[in-house]
């Protein structure tokens, strides 16, 4: 059951799927056009689920469940979401399971780079302990709405800070 993202628990259970691309206008629209008949019906085990997704900054869908009125979110309901994701994957042409690249903000612009760069970014300054990136490894609403975009001292990233 689709709600508005205010209207679920702090706790909601929160997944990002990024895109490997900034999505177009259009795309965002076609996406939302299957997206909330989608989140209406996404039952776990022939029960509702209450439920929110949308797109963010043209190049995120974040889907959010409430556990609390949920008994089981897991399983059969967590798969339905991946096939949908992968169908607009495909639908697009786009990929949204790309894990080997990392956002970061500059200047109000996302950049996207390789995993792999993120310590030569360090290194010659294009990046800093302070630069604001998206940290996909949020897993609650709470934790999506406080810490999603962070500098990047406050994220797993901080690994590689010297």
């Amino acid at each position: 059951m689709l709600r508005e993202l205010i209207a679920l628990s702090p706790q909601s259970k929160t997944w990002i799927y990024p895109c490997d691309r900034e999505l177009s206008y259009d795309e965002i629209e076609e996406i939302r056009e299957l997206l909330f008949p989608f989140l209406e019906e996404w039952t776990s085990h022939s029960q509702s689920l209450m439920t929110y997704g949308n797109v963010f900054h043209r190049q995120f869908i974040a889907l959010f469940v409430d556990e609390l009125q949920a008994n089981d979110d897991r399983g059969c309901s967590i798969d339905k979401s991946v096939h949908f994701i992968e169908y607009l994957g495909s639908k697009l042409g786009v990929n949204f399971f790309n894990r080997t690249h990392v956002q970061y903000m500059i200047d109000e612009e996302i950049v996207q780079i390789k995993l792999s760069d993120i310590k030569s970014k360090l290194d010659d300054g294009t990046i800093n302990k302070d630069t604001l990136v998206f940290d996909h490894t949020v897993t609650s609403k709470d934790k999506f709405i406080k810490n999603w975009v962070t500098p990047l001292e406050n994220t797993w990233m901080r690994k590689y800070l010297k």
